[in-house]
């Protein structure tokens, strides 16, 4: 009977993100930018950077990461911000009345799309990068690099859920990107220069352990990517709360 319910709404869902430009195009862009910064970083100093006796080649590959993880957070923002935007939301609660159920179909639909960018993505960049490393190339055999492509896109996906749960618990796009943006881009830094471990489980610092071929923090690969996916569940159930429990 759930089951029956969730996939027309889910349906509903995905033709409301299809139909939104923004949402849409910040999708498309996960792929587009990372891509893009990939080919230009690999192309100019990949080489460079790999002679270097400190480089990581399987961390390196993916540096584009931190600017594929703001076009994720773009989707999932504007995904959910969409519902608060004249009376939007009022329409959609009347069309499914079980807010949890509206809820998670949306959450379910943003993670599905988030996910299945990011899986491409992350092979793509990868993959690209390697096109343009000459004798430093490594492949999929590499130790870690399937593990990196596919966590790596499960990541993309976490941190599109975290901006939308935290759109659900804030009704403001505009106010989601003012924190998370500048939290991934300068606050994790900044925590990491001051207090090494405890950025470690910062949920941008943990996530990106997958990418590494070794531990380089307090968590390892797969433990950080538990520690990403716990502060996205944390997020999700306090937009849930939000939702169930706020006015339209």
């Amino acid at each position: 009977m759930a089951g029956s319910a969730v996939l027309p709404v889910a349906h509903a869902e995905w033709i409301k993100i299809k139909s939104l430009r923004s949402s849409l195009i910040s999708l498309l862009v996960i792929f587009a930018v990372t891509l893009a910064i990939t080919v230009l970083a690999s192309a100019t100093i990949g080489q460079a950077e790999a002679a270097d006796p400190d480089a990581e080649p399987l961390f390196d590959a993916f540096y584009a990461f931190n600017f594929g993880q703001i076009a994720a957070i773009s989707f999932g923002t504007t995904a959910v911000a969409s519902e608060y935007t004249s009376g939007a939301l009022r329409i959609s609660l009347a069309a499914v009345p079980r807010r949890g159920l509206f809820y998670g179909s949306k959450m379910m639909v943003i993670g599905g799309l988030a996910l299945l960018a990011g899986l491409v993505t992350s092979f793509a960049t990868f993959l690209t990068s390697q096109a343009f490393m000459g004798e430093y190339a490594i492949g999929l055999g590499h130790p870690g690099a399937v593990r990196a492509c596919v966590g790596g896109g499960i990541y993309l996906s976490l941190m599109a859920l975290l901006a939308g749960g935290l759109t659900a618990v804030l009704r403001s796009g505009v106010a989601v990107l003012s924190v998370l943006i500048p939290f991934t881009l300068i606050v994790s830094f900044v925590v990491g220069d001051v207090a090494d471990g405890a950025a470690g489980f910062l949920p941008d610092k943990a996530g990106q352990q997958v990418l590494h071929e070794a531990p380089t923090g307090s968590v390892g690969p797969l433990a950080g990517l538990a520690v990403c996916a716990a502060w996205t569940a944390v997020v999700l159930l306090a937009g849930w709360w939000a939702v169930r429990r706020r006015d339209a």
